[in-house]
């Protein structure tokens, strides 16, 4: 049997965009340095579902083309979240989503440019 361990993010900075999906995540940074940092869910969450650790990677490559991996994130409360969110440094982007009326999530990038969903919450 397999288990996904951690999901691997290329980036600029590690220890900055480390501590940024913390904060988004309510999780913890359990290590940092230069050139890799870890965040995982908090000892209070039960993590008996498997998520993964995400794990930061700094890398001299550059991005190019959007993301062909992305989180998408469910909140109890869309707006707030977008808000608490934009305050944190994710910024609002236009992918195309916008062109269908029906879409009912909200499209952001993180500091480094990395797009995520805010998905709308379930009733």
């Amino acid at each position: 049997m397999l288990k996904i361990q951690c999901l691997t993010i290329d980036c600029d900075d590690a220890v900055a965009l480390a501590e940024f999906w913390a904060k988004v995540l309510g999780w913890k940074v359990t290590h940092s340095s230069e050139s890799e940092s870890y965040i995982e869910p908090t000892l209070q969450e039960n993590n008996s579902d498997g998520y993964p650790d995400l794990l930061f990677i700094k890398t001299n490559d550059k991005r190019v083309v959007k993301n062909r991996l992305h989180l998408d994130l469910r909140p109890d409360d869309q707006t707030a979240e977008v808000k608490r969110l934009e305050a944190l440094g994710a910024k609002r982007i236009e992918i195309g989503q916008s062109k269908d009326p029906e879409t009912t999530w909200i499209v952001l990038a993180d500091p480094e440019g990395n797009e995520f969903c805010v998905l709308r919450a379930l009733n």
